[in-house]
């Protein structure tokens, strides 16, 4: 485990991290990124992300995040619409097929769960 640490998560540095063309419903959104901790059986990562406004889908893992900025719509496929905007915590589950709508730039601290 690394040492204990604090970081101002508006001004971190981020590295991009493309998207599969696949995942692109519509728009030109980017994606950037910054693992900030993985345990050692890499089954827990800790981190930053980042999306800038479009439509995208993907396969979720076992999450848990913090908005600190931007705007988002996340249709759950067979579950909730989920609206969320600076200062709301949501989960997302394992296996969860999401639909996010990003109406503008989207930061998020979280943590993932891996199954292994």
């Amino acid at each position: 485990m690394t040492d204990s640490f604090a970081l101002h998560i508006p001004d971190a540095d981020l590295e991009p991290d493309p998207l599969s063309p696949g995942q692109i419903a519509s728009g030109s959104p980017e994606v950037s990124g910054k693992v900030l901790w993985e345990s050692e059986d890499g089954r827990q990562i800790r981190g930053i992300w980042q999306i800038t406004p479009g439509v995208v889908t993907d396969t979720e893992a076992d999450e848990l995040f913090v908005v600190v900025s931007g705007r988002a719509t996340i249709e759950v496929e067979g579950g909730p619409t989920l609206h969320v905007r600076p200062g709301d915590l949501a989960v997302l589950r394992e296996g969860d097929r999401t639909t996010w709508t990003v109406h503008e730039t989207l930061r998020k601290a979280y943590v993932i769960n891996l199954a292994r």
